[in-house]
């Protein structure tokens, strides 16, 4: 159970969503809705803008985006001290074990493969929020 369930009054968690692909964009934020509230970029620059004025508790992101992909997002985050503890869902069509070693250098804590599972999305999101 994620924590800001536990207190009805306490804020939620922040989840932020970065994938170029609306629908799956759209896809990935209503389905983590249940466990906080969700804020949404088309790319890894749009990503850092929002976090000008929000940290959020958790960052899910594609890897391959224009302008800013999801590693080099990933590594900004991790060798920024006021962003570093931000944990990392990285959701992406790259495969090979390279590019899951590539994404939990660059600072993911969980990788995953699209297609993925909807459920499978839920509970490393859960998992992550709950450390």
């Amino acid at each position: 159970m994620v924590a800001a369930y536990a207190d009805p009054g306490a804020a939620r968690p922040v989840i932020l969503v970065v994938e170029d692909d609306f629908d799956t964009r759209r896809m990935m934020a209503t389905m983590l809705a249940p466990l906080g509230e969700v804020r949404t970029a088309c790319d890894g620059e749009e990503a850092l803008e929002l976090l000008l004025d929000e940290r959020p508790d958790l960052i899910v992101t594609d890897v391959m985006m224009p302008k800013l992909d999801g590693f080099e997002l990933s590594r900004f985050l991790k060798a920024d001290p006021a962003l570093s503890r931000i944990p990392i869902l990285v959701v992406t069509a790259r495969n090979l074990p390279r590019d899951v070693v590539e994404g939990i250098n660059a600072g993911a804590r969980y990788y995953m493969t699209k297609p993925f599972s909807p459920h499978e999305l839920v509970q490393k999101a859960r998992r992550a929020l709950e450390r």
